[in-house]
């Protein structure tokens, strides 16, 4: 069985066939079982996060019914499924291993690549992992309180992946297509000082020398004005090479080659 969670909810037999699950609180359950894959989620927690304070009237027996549902579809789309959804004290579990679930391939891809020296190998790792996400993880929970903190640590490593992706290919030389590539990605997350670094040397070095230099004072002007803060030193360096148009910065790594 496979589960991906880096957009909509999804189940898929290790054949490749959808499995359906339609069933809103079912989905809950699925994604709360997720989100703690290998871990019991106590049936009071589950309770809390799939009703809250709208608790059914026999809470226990309703729980159970969803838990039951899960089980049936899970066996009817592969054998076996069913037991994946094992009662464990003091409530329930998955026995999901990370590479069933699309965002533990997702953390195994990026730490591949944080391994390796190679920025050509860097980026095919980085290109492999990105490639998995569909929209924003666990998207139809994204706002519910048991999820938001699974959604956003998703999202904040789906971020460092992008900008560990555009450092490796500034790296291979590819500083036009960055120039315009990381505009967007930048204004969306306008108080990384780190993307705002390699965006400005890829606009450094695409001959964009002005431009580099008006982003650099935007991004001053917003640390201030929401963190009340400078720059730190990586984006003060950066800014002194830029305008004293210093060499180091078009140095780009050549790519590596087998003998």
């Amino acid at each position: 069985m496979r589960f991906r969670v880096l957009g909509l909810l999804e189940v898929w037999t290790t054949d490749g066939r959808p499995v359906p699950v339609g069933e809103p609180k079912v989905r809950a359950l699925l994604a709360d079982l997720l989100i703690h894959a290998g871990r019991p989620v106590s049936t009071d927690r589950l309770l809390d996060d799939m009703w809250g304070e709208d608790l059914p009237g026999k809470p226990a027996a309703a729980l159970q019914t969803k838990v039951w549902q899960l089980r049936r579809t899970l066996e009817e789309a592969e054998p076996g499924g069913r037991a994946l959804v094992v009662s464990r004290a003091p409530g329930y579990l998955l026995d999901a291993t990370p590479d069933m679930t699309d965002a533990g391939r997702f953390e195994d891809l990026t730490a591949q690549a944080r391994a390796t020296g190679d920025p050509a190998a860097k980026v095919a790792l980085l290109t492999d992992a990105l490639a998995l996400w569909r929209g924003p993880a666990y998207t139809e929970f994204q706002d519910e309180p048991f999820a938001r903190r699974a959604a956003q640590h998703l999202g904040e490593h789906r971020v460092s992946a992008l900008e560990e992706q555009a450092a490796a290919r500034l790296e291979l030389g590819e500083h036009h297509l960055l120039a315009d590539e990381l505009a967007g990605l930048a204004a969306a997350h306008p108080l990384r000082e780190r993307l705002h670094a390699i965006h400005l040397r890829a606009l450094y070095r695409a001959g964009r020398q002005k431009d580099a230099l008006d982003g650099y004072a935007r991004l001053r002007t917003r640390l201030r004005d929401e963190l009340g803060i400078d720059p730190g030193p990586e984006l003060l360096a950066l800014q002194r090479s830029i305008l004293q148009q210093d060499l180091s910065l078009i140095h780009i790594s050549e790519p590596t080659r087998p003998y």
